[in-house]
């Protein structure tokens, strides 16, 4: 079993990343959906990133200041 166990993760990443253009019908859609899944799961891992500081604030406020001069 362990001997087969990298052709079938091969086999799992091809049918992910192509099945649904091989494969027809239930199982193509199949593959689409495993693929969503696994995008949204990760994309899920990773919050965008925001900065915690606002680097135009300093110069709204001065420009704000100016015009009101």
């Amino acid at each position: 079993m362990k001997r087969y166990m990298p052709l079938i993760l091969i086999g799992v990443i091809l049918f992910v990343a192509g099945g649904d253009k091989v494969f027809p019908g239930a199982v193509g859609k199949v593959s689409t959906q495993t693929r969503t899944s696994v995008n949204n799961f990760l994309i899920g891992r990773f919050p965008s990133w925001k900065p915690k500081t606002n680097p135009y604030k300093r110069t709204e406020r001065e420009l704000q200041e100016t015009e009101q001069k």
